[in-house]
């Protein structure tokens, strides 16, 4: 029987996961998700506490830290940068004319916007420059940061160790179904930041 090109893929990551640089790679992932790139750390987190859930928590707190990391860098870029750095990855993102109306959220909700952004598929990145940008308190920011990204993170390890190889099985039998649930997740982050 002839695998997907998903199923393919599924099967790559989880290999390459186990890669003495798998560490690194989530790290750095993590970290420039939250400051630039489009890539979600959870893809390589889940594949590689699947591979090994007995690890599932110190993969939880690498991911946390990168994040935590690459958050301050977002931050720097919007309120240092924002004019050389952070108007055309904006623009890039068609995000632009919405930063406005982020700028009234930030204005009424501070720091729970970061918290939410954190823990839900909205783009992180987006965020963190907003607040640098805004001037949001950085003690402040930095402790929403670290207690969004790592509930969230934790939280994926943490059921990744505690169902061990029986939800390995359960990934294995319903990848595709599974892997759409996440995409739809992350385009309707997406779609409830430009709507």
């Amino acid at each position: 029987m002839k695998r997907s090109w998903l199923r393919r893929s599924y099967d790559w990551t989880l290999a390459w996961s186990t890669h003495a640089q798998a560490s690194w790679a989530l790290f750095i992932i993590a970290m420039i998700e939250a400051s630039v790139f489009p890539i979600p750390p959870d893809i390589l987190l889940l594949a590689m506490a699947l591979a090994r859930p007995q690890k599932a928590l110190r993969f939880a707190a690498i991911a946390t830290a990168g994040s935590v990391i690459g958050a301050m860098i977002g931050y720097g870029i919007g309120m240092f940068l924002f004019a050389a750095i952070a108007q055309p990855l904006l623009e890039f993102y068609h995000a632009l004319d919405r930063f406005a109306e982020v700028q009234q959220l930030f204005a009424e909700y501070g720091v729970a916007i970061v918290l939410i952004a954190g823990f839900s598929p909205i783009p992180f990145k987006i965020i963190t420059i907003a607040a640098g940008a805004f001037g949001l308190s950085f003690p402040l920011f930095i402790a929403a940061a670290l207690l969004s990204r790592g509930a969230r993170f934790y939280l994926e390890g943490a059921l990744l160790r505690w169902g061990g190889e029986s939800l390995r099985q359960l990934v294995e039998r319903h990848f595709e179904w599974l892997t759409v649930a996440v995409v739809v997740a992350v385009v309707g982050g997406f779609a409830l930041l430009w709507l």
